[in-house]
């Protein structure tokens, strides 16, 4: 129970409510659409379509996605096919992330009941595990924000960095339960490893691009045998932070982090900036019923590394250009999950009540 101090605060209340029961009311006369996947984009460069172009153009431009929702709790507008294919761009980070995808599970014209949801974008990735271009289905995505940090000068020698899991003494100890006494449980988060190998299994020989400029580039990578291969595809977990962190030390700690908090199965191999933001939402969704949890997919493609050559600078590492623009990862996220997708819509009366894996 709670009291307004005075009577435009009431009045505001008031109105929100109504505004609220109002469309309530209306969305029980709409006719949902079905949506049979959901394209989860990060970001845009510019407008959505005819300039350069960032990781939700690609979809637009290569698919027919004619028909524009307007979505103004978003930070761009919904794009769809005649498939049943909906396409978002949730914004940079987690935050954006967190509250695109809210909107959407909320958006009554939707019916994602059903809905397989593939969250595809760019992102750095561990020179020992992966190449530029590359692509790397996830198992566990693990947050790396909510954390006991101290200033990288005053770390004791005996660390390797100065990052600890809440509730613990040291790096790298085994988290206590922070589920009550800090109310979180959005640190880990462990997607259907059946659907995963699925999607693993339809893409593994999927050419990828491998550009002149990132073939070069990954010249300066000679002690790290995985990053000179040409882009593949691979299983590998991802650390979600909105901090756009870099460097030796950082990386191992995002490898050591996968383990405590995922489990000991957990190979770090790329770092994104959005995609505990995006489960924690589904997470939410999935308790009253809007999603199937079972139905979610990440695919990273690596645009940078998350570490700098040997003989190179971290701080020039960090703030150097991606290679060809991350071209080779956009079109990378494009060509792998649209393999995906078309093969959930061409298999839809049979993944439409069944999970792939269990077709026999």
């Amino acid at each position: 129970m709670f009291r307004l101090k005075n009577t435009k605060k009431a009045l505001f209340a008031f109105s929100c409510l109504f505004a609220l029961s109002s469309q309530n009311a209306q969305s029980a006369d709409i006719e949902t659409i079905p949506v049979k996947t959901v394209v989860v984009t990060m970001y845009e460069d510019g407008e959505a379509r005819g300039d350069n172009a960032g990781e939700l153009q690609l979809w637009l431009e290569r698919g027919d996605f004619s028909t524009q929702l307007d979505f103004p709790l978003g930070e761009y507008d919904l794009y769809m096919n005649d498939d049943g294919v909906l396409v978002i761009c949730v914004g940079g980070g987690i935050p954006n992330a967190t509250s695109s995808i809210m909107a959407l599970g909320l958006d009554p014209r939707f019916d994602l009941t059903k809905s397989y949801w593939l969250i595809a974008g760019i992102a750095g990735g561990d020179p020992e595990d992966i190449s530029l271009g590359s692509a790397a289905w996830a198992k566990h995505i693990v947050d790396g924000d909510l954390i006991y940090q101290i200033d990288s000068r005053e770390i004791p020698e005996s660390w390797p960095y100065g990052t600890i899991p809440l509730g613990a003494k040291a790096p790298a100890e085994k988290p206590e339960d922070i589920s009550t006494g800090w109310t979180l449980n959005t640190v880990s988060f462990e997607l259907n490893g059946q659907l995963a190998d699925w999607a693993y299994g339809q893409t593994k020989d999927v050419k990828l691009n491998d550009s002149e400029e990132i073939k070069a580039f990954r010249e300066l990578y000679k002690t790290y045998p995985n990053a000179q291969k040409a882009p593949f595809v691979t299983m590998g977990d991802t650390l979600s932070a909105s901090t756009y962190w870099h460097g030796n030390y950082l990386n191992q700690w995002a490898n050591d982090w996968l383990k405590l908090y995922g489990d000991e199965s957990a190979n770090f191999m790329t770092s994104n900036m959005e995609d505990s933001g995006t489960l924690t939402s589904l997470m939410r969704l999935s308790r009253v019923g809007k999603v199937d949890p079972k139905r979610v997919m990440v695919l990273r493609t690596v645009s940078n590394f998350t570490t700098a050559p040997r003989d190179k600078a971290t701080s020039w590492s960090v703030t150097a250009p991606y290679p060809d623009g991350g071209f080779p990862a956009k079109d990378a996220a494009y060509v792998v999950g649209n393999t995906i997708v078309e093969n959930i819509v061409k298999h839809w009366a049979s993944y439409e009540n069944t999970l792939p894996y269990d077709i026999k």
